[in-house]
């Protein structure tokens, strides 16, 4: 498997030359400045490949392989008039990076916003921090912050009276802390940044869009890119919904392993392919991680290895927990992984054919204090890194893999 790390670009606080002393080989990254929907000029990408590979003549080697994401413009999952245009501009960012060598794409089809987590500074008992979702803190927004028409027939009246409970303790500014952590922006969201009128504008869009029509529109856009894909070596892998779950009114299409199966059936080019983030899918407790990695392994261009711990008494609700300690079996997982490299060794294919990544991980020691872009510290992820590295090595000497 092939050791990744995600960059933000030239203002991350963590430097290339952080990243190099973490032994990871390659970058994450994407050119975030651009616009959403505007086409990755060719010469920018390169510019911002030799920024990464610069030095590697002189030190260790860092490549950029991995692309995380190229975003989709919102037209394109409405389907609105005109949409293609979009469209083109994807597939030639996408074509834009083969021709840098850049031939594995992380991309996901979630309306309005991206992932999403209620506490970006969630204390935990042994100091360090981490990011939560908190079911109870999320329903408070939407009921009594953001006051989404109807929102009310999506929820019980239990939670409703334990939402109204968390927004009446809640200070003037908690809330407005709480909204900007749901709606605002964050490292690595590929939507804008909306003021709460404007992302009720935005949610207003999807009234008449429900989960068969944005799957259909998925489809329909992986059937104008995949030909395209297939023609220039191109890995597409999808990322989860994050959480894995209808929220805000708005419908989700890539959470369980049932969506998966109706999205490879659909469109089933091998360059439709999955990146298997353990810690979203893992966040419902009906989708089996291990099983999911041996079922759809040859689908598997990309891995994201976090763990999240759910909350005994309301499910929906997790922290981000150790990459080792977690609600999954992370070396049963892992151990899929390998064994799916040794398959495609077996039939002639790049035995270091998946490339992973340490997801998130704490804000801890040193780095408390710092600005970090939230769950993506250095130190933490790093130590995330260290641990799925010895479970690499441990379980490829066990099965007789080359690491």
């Amino acid at each position: 498997m092939r050791e990744s790390w995600r960059w933000f670009g030239p203002d991350d606080p963590v430097t290339i030359t952080d990243i190099r002393q973490t032994g990871a080989t390659d970058i994450v990254s994407a050119l975030h400045a651009v616009p959403v929907g505007e086409v990755w000029p060719l010469e920018a990408i390169q510019t911002y490949k030799a920024l990464i590979e610069g030095d590697n003549a002189h030190a260790s080697p860092l490549h950029w392989t991995v692309v995380e994401s190229i975003a989709i413009h919102e037209d394109i999952k409405l389907a609105r008039p005109g949409h293609e245009r979009y469209i083109e501009a994807w597939v030639q960012t996408m074509e834009n990076l083969a021709q840098c060598g850049i031939k594995t794409i992380c991309y996901n089809f979630m309306p309005v916003i991206d992932w999403t987590r209620t506490d970006l500074n969630y204390k935990l008992p042994n100091g360090a921090y981490t990011l939560r979702f908190d079911q109870r803190r999320f329903a408070a927004f939407d009921l009594f912050i953001l006051k989404r028409e109807n929102a009310e027939a999506d929820y019980s009246s239990k939670e409703v009276e334990q939402a109204q409970d968390v927004f009446d303790g809640m200070s003037a500014i908690e809330r407005t802390e709480l909204t900007n952590n749901i709606i605002a922006g964050l490292p690595g969201k590929m939507t804008e940044s909306y003021s709460l009128d404007d992302f009720k504008v935005m949610l207003s869009q999807y009234k008449n869009v429900d989960k068969a029509k944005l799957r259909q529109n998925l489809f329909s856009f992986l059937e104008h890119v995949l030909p395209r894909a297939e023609a220039c070596g191109i890995k597409l892998a999808i990322h989860p919904d994050d959480p894995p779950r209808d929220m805000l009114g708005l419908p989700r299409v890539i959470c369980t392993a049932d969506d998966l199966e109706l999205l490879f059936k659909a469109q089933p080019s091998l360059s439709n392919g999955m990146t298997l983030c353990v810690g979203t899918y893992s966040s419902r407790p009906d989708n089996d991680l291990p099983a999911m990695a041996r079922q759809f392994g040859p689908r598997i261009h990309f891995s994201h290895l976090r763990g999240v711990s759910r909350d005994p008494n309301e499910q929906r609700s997790f922290y981000e927990a150790s990459h080792l300690d977690s609600d999954i079996d992370m070396v049963a997982v892992i151990k899929e992984l390998l064994g799916e490299e040794v398959r495609r060794a077996k039939n002639g294919q790049d035995i270091d054919s998946i490339f992973i990544r340490p997801d998130h991980g704490f804000q801890m020691m040193d780095d408390i204090g710092k600005s970090m872009n939230p769950g993506y510290s250095t130190i933490g992820r790093m130590k995330g890194l260290a641990e799925v590295r010895g479970v690499i090595r441990a379980l490829s000497a066990q099965m007789g893999v080359y690491c």
